[in-house]
Formats: structure tokens, C-alpha cells, sequence
């Protein structure tokens, strides 16, 4: 079983319900899903360049990535209905709190200049949203299979119905959110 999936069952439950003044442990807020998004919008004019960002995304999620394609042709980007454009992957279950453990442990302690994440980020309804630069602060990317450099976005629905309760869950697994004074 994944660490964090273990602690949140053993630890974290039992803080959120004291927090949050909750006694059913049913009722504490929870990780749904993590959705993680590759926008590569230079795939109209270089379909190698798709084709690198499914399997970088294949490689660090541990399930295949699905291409997203356009919904609606736009001349000034020179983009037709239906082209490929980009790739996702939804992550539920073990393997959702591998990877956020990954990101948490690994991946944003390697980036550049990192001062903890934007806390800022929240949807109003308790989810989180963040974006990565690069793929390469992941350890399972090897450096010399990347030709360029393409960012993420990381989607972390949870069930918490407020912003506070979304922040009090994954700073209780461990997110490394900024100081709101900054």
C-alpha cells in the first residue's frame, strides 16, 4: 500500500476530524483524483513532439496518457477540429498517492528556485491546481531521451466542500505551500 494512503487512513483522518469538528470519519475531506495535463500546442506543426510528451507522461504516472484533441478550429494558431494538441492522465486509488507522493518528496524539491507552491491555487470548492515548467524534476525522466522542454499541469480534486478544508488535507499530507505574508 502507498505511504500516504496508509498515513491519511491512520493520522491525517483523525487530525482533519479534530480540526474540523467532524465525528464521522466518513465526513472528513479526501483525495479524489489527480489529474495531470501536457498542453503541446507545437504538436500542429511536430507530431514527434506529442508523441515525447505521451510517453513522459506514461513513463511518470504509471498508466498510459490519453490524447486530448481540439474541440474547435482556430486559424491564428493554424488549428483544425480534431487535431491532437495535448495529453492527460486521471490518477484514482494507490497509484494517485504514489505519485503525489513522488511530487511532494521528489519532484518539487528539484525545482529551480522553489519557495513552496502558489497558495493561491484553489478552485473555491477545495481543489488544488498547480503547473510545473519542465517535466524533468522527475527522477523516472532520463535527461538525455528529452529534446525540449514541456510543462504540466497538476489538478488535485478532493472532496472538501471549502478552500480551508482543501488546504488543511494536503497540508496534512505534506504540501509545501508558501507563506501567505510573501
Amino acid at each position: 500500500m502507498a505511504r500516504l494512503l496508509e498515513e491519511y487512513k491512520q493520522r491525517i483522518v483523525g487530525e482533519l476530524q479534530e480540526k474540523l469538528g467532524r465525528r464521522n470519519a466518513l465526513a472528513v475531506p479526501r483525495l479524489q483524483k489527480i489529474v495531470v495535463n501536457m498542453g503541446v500546442g507545437s504538436a500542429v506543426q511536430d507530431r514527434k513532439r506529442l508523441d515525447a510528451a505521451v510517453a513522459h507522461l506514461t513513463q511518470l504516472s504509471g498508466q498510459k496518457a490519453q490524447i486530448c484533441r481540439a474541440r474547435k478550429s482556430i486559424s491564428g494558431f493554424r488549428l483544425r477540429q480534431g487535431m491532437p494538441i495535448g495529453c492527460r492522465v486521471t490518477l484514482r486509488g494507490r497509484r494517485m498517492y504514489e505519485f503525489l507522493e513522488r511530487l511532494i518528496t521528489l519532484a518539487l524539491p528539484r525545482v529551480r528556485d522553489f519557495r513552496g507552491l502558489n497558495p493561491n491555487g484553489f478552485d473555491g470548492r477545495g481543489n488544488y491546481s498547480c503547473g510545473l515548467s519542465e517535466q524533468l524534476v522527475f527522477p523516472e525522466i532520463d535527461p538525455e531521451t528529452v529534446t525540449h522542454s514541456q510543462g504540466m499541469n497538476i489538478t488535485m480534486v478532493t472532496s472538501a466542500a471549502t478552500d480551508e478544508e482543501g488546504r488543511l488535507l494536503l497540508k496534512a499530507f505534506g504540501m509545501p505551500f508558501r507563506n501567505q505574508d510573501q
